[in-house]
């Protein structure tokens, strides 16, 4: 099981994650890579864009932003992107682990 799964299990069971952290810029400069994160589970958050979350998008886990949301009926998308527009794709809430709650220095 990768780092990655590990999280999204321990958020799935409901677990906070104190101090994540990943590695890449894509999120600069809200976030630096291998910078630390507090990850709360999604399950009755509502989700709003802007937000920066933990999800899979494609086979891949990353903390990114939501972009974009679409509503049709009971069906919600979100858009995921880093924070220098390149689009990931849209997911469902279930895909949406975490959401970050605070950003060590």
């Amino acid at each position: 099981m990768s780092k990655a799964s590990m999280i999204a299990s321990l958020l799935l069971e409901g677990k906070t994650i104190e101090k994540y952290k990943e590695a890449g810029n894509s999120m600069l400069p809200i976030l630096k890579s291998n910078q630390p994160v507090t990850l709360v589970p999604v399950s009755d958050i509502d989700l709003k864009e802007n937000d920066i979350v933990f999800c899979k998008v494609k086979g891949n886990y990353y903390t990114h932003k939501i972009t974009g949301i679409k509503k049709q009926k009971d069906n919600i998308k979100y858009q995921i992107s880093n924070n220098h527009g390149f689009i990931n794709g849209w997911i469902k809430k279930e895909n949406i682990y975490g959401i970050v709650t605070k950003i060590w220095k």
